[in-house]
Parts: structure tokens; sequence; C-alpha cells
């Protein structure tokens, strides 16, 4: 459990660092404390996950990249909600129309 509160406490301290954000001004930006930040970037206490989602937020990104590294493509996940509200058989005719563009625009290759 260490090794994993320390990844996510070194994937909060990069992105905070990459955003020219301290400790404090990302406390503040997510509603937390700077002591809390503190300890969350060192592993030294895990999240709730309200407090996850509000440090996500604060950060520009999914809680499943503070979680596990893994960048989502916005893009891909939207296409994935469109797709999740379609039936069966219109997923089906979706997917053979993706498998005649991805043969038409890659036939080159």
């Amino acid at each position: 459990m260490k090794l994993f509160l320390d990844e996510v406490g070194k994937r909060v301290m990069e992105r905070r660092k990459k955003l020219g954000l301290t400790q404090e001004a990302l406390g503040e930006m997510s509603g937390l404390t700077t002591q809390f930040v503190s300890y969350a970037e060192s592993g030294k206490r895990a999240m709730r996950p309200e407090n996850l989602m509000r440090m996500a937020a604060a950060l520009g990104v999914s809680t499943d990249y503070l979680l596990t590294g893994d960048i989502i493509d916005k893009d891909k996940l939207l296409l994935s909600d469109k797709l999740g509200k379609l039936t069966a058989e219109e997923v089906r005719i979706v997917e053979s129309i993706i498998d005649e563009c991805i043969r038409l625009y890659h036939k080159d290759e």
C-alpha cells in the first residue's frame, strides 16, 4: 500500500510542479490544507475519493491519472459515452463503419 501511495504522491507533486504551483496554492485551489497536500505528495496519507477528485480537478487531470498514471484521451471517453447510448446492433454497425474508415485511411501502409 505504501508503494501505491508513494506513486500517487509522486504524480501529484510532478503535476503541481509542472503547473508552477506551490503546495499552498494547490491546497487553496482544491479546498485542502497545505499539510494535506504535503502528506499526499509524500505518500503519508491516503485520500478519500472526494479529496482525490478535488485534487485531480485542481491539477486538471483525471483521477485515473493520479491513481494509475494512465492518461485518458477525452475524445475517446466522449466517444465511449456516445457508444453507450446505442443498442448492441447499432454498436456493431458503428464498429463496421470505423473498420472501413481505418481500411480506407491506411490502405497505403
